[in-house]
C-alpha cells in the first residue's frame, strides 16, 4: 500500500484531500493508500449525515473563531487540533464481496491494536467504531463506501487537549455503552506514545511502506470549491 503524509492549510482542503483520494482510486488511478495528517489550529468536524445544530456548540466556535466543516464519512462530530494525528485509508471492497460496515471497522481496528501492542499499549475495540485504552476514548472512525472502494477515517489522540472537547461539543445523542454517561473530560484520553511511534504503528498495521509523492491537487481544488467551501454543504443538516 501507498503512504503519504500530507497535511493541508486548511480542515476544508485536507476533508478535500481524503475524498479526492477515495474518488481517484474509484476510477482506477491511485489505488490503495493510507494518508496520514495533523492540523496546527481546532477545527470542528461534523460527519456527513450530522445534525449540525445538535452536534455542535456553534455560539462558541463563532465567539472563539474556530472553523467548523462536514466530511463525507458518516459518524458524529469531532474536535480536531494539534495532538490529534488523523489517519484516512483508502481500501478496495475485498475483491467484489463487501464486507459489512462493522465487519471492516472492526478488522482495521484490530490490525491497528495489533500493531499497538507491539510498543506495549493493550487497545480493543468497543462500542460500534471506537478504540479504546484503559476504558476511555482514544481513537474515533468512520466510512464512506463507493462500489469498488471505500475510505476509513481515523483518529489517534496522543497530546490532544481534551478540554477543546468539552468546550465545542456538547454530549452526542447516542453513546456507547461504555460509556457510562461520562463527559468528554473523563471519556476521551491520549495514547501514552509520541507522534512517530504512532505514524510507525499505522504504517505497520496497513503495510503501508511505499511512499507516495502525488496527490490530486486539481480535485481537491474543485472539491473545496464546489463542496468544502459551501455554505450548502455544511448547513445541509
Amino acid at each position: 500500500m501507498h503512504y503519504l503524509e500530507l497535511t493541508l492549510p486548511t480542515i476544508e482542503e485536507n476533508l478535500a484531500l481524503d475524498e479526492a483520494l477515495l474518488l481517484q482510486a474509484e476510477r482506477g488511478e491511485g489505488g490503495a493508500v493510507l494518508r496520514c495528517w495533523e492540523i496546527d489550529r481546532p477545527a470542528v468536524v461534523v460527519g456527513m449525515n450530522g445534525v449540525l445544530a445538535s452536534e455542535v456548540r456553534l455560539d462558541v466556535c463563532r465567539g472563539d473563531d474556530i472553523p467548523v466543516a462536514r466530511r463525507c464519512s458518516g459518524g458524529g462530530a469531532v474536535v480536531l487540533a494539534p495532538g490529534s494525528l488523523v489517519f484516512a485509508l483508502v481500501l478496495p471492497m475485498n475483491e467484489g464481496s463487501v464486507l459489512a460496515v462493522r465487519e471492516a471497522v472492526l478488522s482495521i481496528l484490530g490490525a491497528l491494536a495489533q500493531a499497538l501492542r507491539v510498543w506495549g499499549v493493550e487497545t480493543y475495540p468497543a462500542g460500534s467504531s471506537d478504540l479504546v485504552w484503559q476504558g476511555r476514548k482514544v481513537s474515533g472512525n468512520s466510512q464512506r463506501r463507493l462500489r469498488r472502494y471505500f475510505l476509513h477515517h481515523g483518529t489517534l489522540l496522543y497530546n490532544f487537549d481534551v478540554e477543546l472537547a468539552e468546550r465545542y461539543l456538547p454530549l452526542p445523542p447516542r453513546t456507547p455503552a461504555y460509556r457510562q454517561g461520562r463527559g468528554h473530560r473523563e471519556f476521551l484520553a491520549n495514547l501514552p506514545l509520541p507522534r512517530q511511534n504512532l505514524l510507525a504503528c499505522l504504517r505497520q498495521a496497513y503495510a503501508a511502506q511505499t511512499p507516495r509523492s502525488d496527490w490530486p491537487a486539481t480535485l481537491v481544488e474543485d472539491l473545496v470549491r464546489e463542496r468544502y467551501a459551501c455554505r450548502d454543504w455544511l448547513k445541509r443538516r
